[in-house]
């Protein structure tokens, strides 16, 4: 009869290390983001711009 309890405990310890894994990558990402330059772009409508010229 195999052992529940012994695979249970494996069970959970390979979730915590996804978990990890992902809680990793998701903070890398982030800080790739934050590093990068970030250009503006303002958008703006035909008659914005019409008015604004005058």
């Amino acid at each position: 009869m195999p052992d529940y309890k012994q695979l249970y405990f494996q069970l959970a310890a390979k979730v915590t290390d996804a978990i990890d894994i992902l809680v990793e990558a998701q903070q890398q990402g982030e800080n790739n983001y934050i590093q990068e330059e970030t250009h503006v772009i303002l958008l703006k409508k035909p008659e914005q711009e019409k008015d604004q010229n005058k």
